[in-house]
Order: structure tokens, then sequence, then C-alpha cells
């Protein structure tokens, strides 16, 4: 086997870095969901802090029009800002943990191949064909393996798990295809959040609630989602897309249900079931394929390559 490359390694680390911290909040918000804050406080914390603290990024660079025009940028703000965040954080107020890990990151590079090819006419190498044919296998492995417990409530969630996952998909590749600064995107998305969600939720739901929540909770919430989450998570993710092409940096989206249910052992006191386990394994194994991880190759062949051809 030939060794990792510096390349690879650095985009590898990157990606690894940033779905921790998307595991984490699969974990964290699922708990915040179903205890003291709701959905729009979630979103509101998210990017009212990531808003204002990026504000001057975006004011220095600008909109980015001419590499993205208005529906990119639209594309860009809703694939990872208050749209796509309220529609995972509903998601977790219907369905368990373990299925937003499955179908929302972990499908997610599902659906940035599917995009890529038919848009972009990216052309998936036979390895990272067989990867995302794992990555699937393993998301419907844990999914179906909860089937007896299916209900109404259940399947809304899934469907919001899926839809968020296709906003962030959509999100990959056009920033990819842009090829934007990590912190320029970050800036774009979290900003363009608050400048559009912020007074809605003003409108709607004042600050009344959040008043009336301890000022740790608060704190620890306003640190974690607008900043861990929207600011570091997201510069990490844009590195790796980056250095991997789109389809190898979204393929460690697919790590999530193994990090999310090591997190939910000690937060939320969920035990992975072995079918559970046997999904995990076949999506960890996915993401190496598909990432372009280095193979055994006879001849000294070469690993697999970039996505869209990108460094």
């Amino acid at each position: 086997m030939r060794a990792v490359s510096p390349h690879y390694l650095t985009g590898a680390l990157n990606g690894f870095a940033a779905v921790s911290i998307w595991a984490s909040w699969s974990v964290v918000t699922r708990l915040a969901v179903t205890t003291s804050l709701d959905v729009w406080d979630i979103s509101a914390l998210r990017f009212g802090v990531a808003g204002l603290l990026l504000a001057p990024v975006l004011v220095r660079r600008g909109l980015a029009l001419d590499r993205l025009g208005w529906l990119g940028l639209a594309a860009m703000i809703a694939g990872t800002g208050a749209p796509y965040a309220l529609a995972a954080a509903a998601g977790l107020r219907f369905a368990p943990a373990y299925d937003g890990g499955a179908l929302n990151p972990g499908c997610m590079p599902l659906f940035v191949a599917l995009i890529a090819a038919l848009a972009l006419g990216e052309k998936l190498s036979t390895a990272r064909k067989s990867g995302l044919s794992l990555m699937l296998a393993g998301a419907i492995t844990i999914v179906g393996g909860h089937a007896a417990a299916w209900s109404t409530s259940r399947m809304l969630g899934d469907a919001l798990f899926l839809f968020a996952a296709f906003l962030t998909a959509s999100f990959t590749v056009v920033m990819q295809r842009a090829r934007l600064d990590p912190l320029h995107a970050a800036a774009l998305v979290a900003t363009g959040s608050l400048v559009i969600y912020l007074p809605i939720y003003l409108a709607l739901c004042g600050t009344r609630h959040l008043a009336q929540l301890p000022f740790a909770d608060i704190t620890v919430q306003a640190i974690f989602q607008g900043i861990l989450v929207t600011i570091v998570s997201l510069v990490l993710y844009g590195r790796a897309v980056a250095i991997l092409g789109a389809s190898g940096g979204a393929a460690f989206g697919a790590l999530v249900p193994a990090l999310s249910a090591l997190f939910a052992i000690p937060l939320l006191e969920e035990w992975p079931s072995n079918t559970d386990w046997v999904g995990i394994v076949l999506i960890s194994t996915g993401v190496y394929l598909a990432s372009g991880g280095p193979l055994r190759r006879g001849n000294g062949a070469r690993p697999t390559g970039n996505a869209i051809g990108s460094g």
C-alpha cells in the first residue's frame, strides 16, 4: 500500500474535524430541542452570533456575485444557513439522533455525487462508486434496523433530514465550483442568515423565551452554535472540499453516524444496537473509499484522485 500523502492527510484531518463538530451538533441540539430551547431559538443563537462576528469579513470581501450569481448565493445561504438549520433541528424534534446522523450528513455525499454528475458532468471512479454504495447501504441498515418503531412523526423527521442533506450538498457543489475561501463562504452564510432570519424571528418570537433561560445555558449555546458549529466547522469543511474536491470532502459527512452514536452514549444515554454498528462499519469503509483514500494497487498505481479537479 502506498503511504498516505500529506495532501490527502491534510484534507482528511480537516474533514474529520468538521464532521466531529457536526456529530456533536446532532447530539447537543437533540438534547436542547427536547428540553429547554426550541428550533427557532437554536437558529437565532447560531446566526445571531456568527453573523455579527463575520459581518466585517463580508463587508471587506463582498458578496462574490461575479463567481456565484444570485442563484448561487441563495444556494449557499440556504445550504448551511437558516433554512438548513431549521430543517435539521426540526427533524431532531420528530426523529432520534441516529436517524439524523444517517440521513442528514450521512447521506449528504450521495446528493453531492448526484448533483455533481448531473450538473457538472463529474466522472466518479470505481472506488468512489463503491464507497457511495457502502454509505447508502450503511444508512439503510441504521434506519431500517428501527423499522418496528416507525411512526408518522418519525417519517416527517426523516424527510426533513433528507431535505437538509440535499441543501448541504448544493452548498458543497456551489462553493467548490466558485472556489471560495472557506472563511468568506462562512461569512456569506452566517451574515446572510442574520439579515434574513433574525428579523423574522424577532417579529414572531421576540426575546421573551430566551430571557427566561439561565444566562449560562444561553452563553454555552451561543458559543457552541454561533462559533464552533457555524464558523469553525464550516471553515474546516471548506478546506477539506478545496483539497479533496466536492465528493471527496463531502464523503467525510458519512462519518457522522458513527461519531453521533459515540457522542450520544454519554450525553443522551443512547446505546447503538448491533445493527447500528454494522451500518457504522459500512459507512466508515465507504467514507475512506469515496474520499480518495489510498488503496492497495498493483504496479504502484496512484490512489484515487480528487473529484472535481481541486488541487
